[in-house]
């Protein structure tokens, strides 16, 4: 069983693309290389004012060791200088495919 972190971002929308970047480079350059990463999606709501990521780790644990990855500080301040941020680790209650 995968660990969910869904991150849910508040941007002004003269900083969604700075945003998206920022998030998409941080993600490909060491977050995708921590180990117990398994996927992220980035996400941007139709109303330019949120970008959600959607990331798998294969547990909480991963998760925090990712938080304490020597990157992360500088990486949360470019975040936290044009952003809000809320963060939420989930587990699996159910999953539905098309049939």
């Amino acid at each position: 069983m995968t660990t969910t972190l869904i991150n849910i971002f508040t941007v002004a929308p003269e900083n969604l693309d700075r945003l998206v970047t920022l998030l998409r480079q941080g993600t490909e350059a060491w977050i995708s290389k921590v180990p117990g990463f398994v996927s992220s999606t980035l996400h941007i709501a139709r109303d330019n004012r949120r970008v959600v990521i959607y990331g798998q780790w294969r547990s909480a644990d991963d998760i925090a060791a990712m938080r304490q990855h020597p990157e992360m500080p500088a990486y949360f301040e470019r975040v936290k200088a044009i952003s809000q941020m809320d963060a939420i680790i989930c587990d699996a209650a159910s999953t539905v495919a098309a049939a």
